[in-house]
């Protein structure tokens, strides 16, 4: 069977979201290809998640459009997902987690299973399948969560500061949970305020600030040469947070 074809690049075109009278979000135009890891930075308050929940649907913008230029007029559904900075687990074990976000997707019953237990194996939580979701520690809890975001194969998988607040190790495991999936091919979004991660992790630079998309670079030329005034200030710790 021959693959769907891409939906990306996913094309942002002069978008503005704007709330309480203030644009978080602000005439920002760019694409986002296949391939690269994209990681978005810029201090508090740049409109980082904003910007996340744009690109995947949650939010339309007030002004600008968002186009999937290769999905043409087919609907993207499935083929995206995003998994949040604080996830919800469910009254059930972390295999009937991932085995229900399935089931709402329409997966046939018999197929569950397996694609759960995948998942699950990519993440490194297949020995703690039938632990409650809920009873899992904060780096598991995220590490079940993009097993449930990844279990349908999606093109392209929205993380929203996966590691915020948690320690080193937690940080780490999730880390190699997300080098797992970019690994099959599914192309990864993220936002994050950690430097060190934004290097480890990112293959380009979407950096913000106060909502607008100010320099987009390869992460090494980022983090070595920026080339506005507003990164090297953020990159050295003096860009205030707004």
């Amino acid at each position: 069977m021959r693959a769907p074809a891409s939906i990306l690049p996913l094309a942002l075109e002069s978008i503005s979201f704007v709330a309480g009278g203030r644009a978080i979000v602000d005439a920002i135009s760019c694409e986002i290809g296949a391939g690269a890891r994209t990681i978005i930075v810029g201090p508090n308050g740049a409109g980082k998640s904003v910007l996340m929940r744009l690109c995947h649907g949650l939010l339309q913008p007030t002004t600008g459009r968002i186009v999937w230029r290769g999905a043409g007029t087919t609907p993207v559904g499935r083929r995206q997902a995003m998994v949040f900075q604080r996830p919800v687990m469910l009254r059930r074990s972390a295999l009937a987690n991932v085995e229900y976000a399935l089931a709402l997707h329409d997966v046939p019953y018999r197929g569950r299973r397996a694609l759960a237990q995948t998942a699950l194996e990519r993440v490194g939580l297949a020995h703690l399948a039938g632990r409650p979701g809920r009873v899992m520690s904060g780096g598991e809890q995220q590490r079940l969560a993009i097993a449930r975001a990844w279990a349908l194969r999606p093109e392209v998988l929205f993380l929203d500061e996966p590691t915020a607040s948690l320690d080193p190790t937690a940080t780490r495991e999730i880390e190699a949970a997300i080098a797992a999936i970019y690994a099959t091919g599914t192309k990864i979004v993220m936002t994050t305020h950690n430097l060190g991660q934004a290097r480890r992790l990112g293959d380009e630079i979407l950096f913000l600030h106060q909502g607008r998309l100010v320099e987009r670079a390869p992460a090494e030329r980022f983090f070595t040469t920026p080339a506005t005034v507003e990164a090297a200030a953020f990159i050295k710790g003096e860009l205030p947070w707004t």
